[in-house]
């Protein structure tokens, strides 16, 4: 699978002018380091990610719109591979990573994980070469309306070598699956590591039953990435409390424009405005993850429900 897709990226890079200049572009991006309470992060300067990070996810504005993850508004020139009957793997035409895929589903049906997890652990054992993430609704996806997964060339995210070395304690074993928690405040990390896919996906389910549910939601807030290894999926849970940090919307110089998804907080912020890339801080980075993510004290009453349900 990871030869045809990146035959896939190759043809779609030679025959799609949008695609092939937004890549061309990704050499000119700006990238810096920074270091959040001993967490390593990177910033991206990446005006083309305006599309996603300034989009429009209020319901007037889904309801009035095409939905361009459906087969009926993809762009002509834009091919994709199937995946399970009911999933076609697309070239991301705006990228963050060198090789950037999404993978939608074929119907329109809303974004929601629950019954997909063991479609994301196929994909990732499928795609080694790359992460596969899933943003919530409201956790910086930009289609919160079409049922969708993402998918990143691997070595791209700080977490993906990195977490080993900030592992806090394990939460439970649940036959071949091990939960652990992170020491990574105030980002809340929890992570799944098992040579079993039935038995992640179990983990993963009851994860699931034990974050919050808030009012007029339909599923917990969460960002989900996932990886396979050394014949072991890796899958990262980051509960989330809150959709947009106040600076999104604050007015002036208070103003920075970060909408964290998966990808951001996997350790690679996306500023698309060059004045925020400038600026932006270890001490920004974490205010705003103090701010969409949980808190210390739920994230401890999380683990104690995951606990009590093994």
């Amino acid at each position: 699978m990871n030869q045809t897709i990146h035959n896939l990226i190759t043809e779609q890079l030679t025959s799609w002018e949008t695609a092939r200049n937004n890549y061309e572009a990704l050499s000119t991006v700006k990238v810096k380091e920074l270091n959040v309470n001993g967490v390593p992060y990177k910033v991206q300067f990446n005006p083309a990610r305006i599309v996603s990070s300034g989009a429009k996810v209020d319901a007037k504005t889904i309801q009035e719109r095409k939905c361009f993850l459906c087969p009926a508004n993809l762009p002509p020139v834009q091919k994709g591979v199937p995946f399970k009957e009911h999933y076609n793997i697309l070239v991301n035409p705006f990228p963050i990573f060198p090789r950037h895929l999404t993978i939608p589903e074929q119907a329109h049906v809303d974004q929601r994980i629950a019954s997909r997890m063991v479609d994301m652990l196929d994909l990732a054992q499928a795609l080694t070469d790359y992460v596969i993430f899933y943003n919530g609704p409201k956790c910086g996806a930009s289609a919160p309306d079409h049922a969708h997964f993402q998918a990143g060339n691997k070595g791209f995210l700080p977490i993906e070598k990195d977490w080993r070395n900030q592992l806090a304690e394990k939460v439970a074993d649940y036959q071949n699956a091990t939960l652990w928690y992170m020491n990574d405040a105030p980002r809340a990390t929890l992570v799944i590591e098992s040579s079993s896919k039935e038995d992640a996906a179990h983990l993963f389910e009851i994860i699931y039953r034990s974050l919050e549910v808030k009012p007029g939601e339909e599923e917990p807030m969460m960002n989900v990435l996932a990886l396979y290894e050394d014949e072991k999926w890796v899958v990262f849970v980051f509960p989330r409390e809150k959709h947009r940090p106040a600076c999104y919307t604050a007015e002036g110089e208070a103003n920075l424009l970060s909408s964290p998804a998966s990808v951001d907080l996997g350790g690679v912020f996306i500023t698309p405005v060059e004045k925020d890339f400038l600026k932006i801080t270890a001490e920004d980075i974490a205010q705003i993850l103090s701010e969409v993510c949980v808190d210390e004290q739920a994230f401890e009453q999380i683990r104690k429900r995951i606990q009590e349900q093994i």
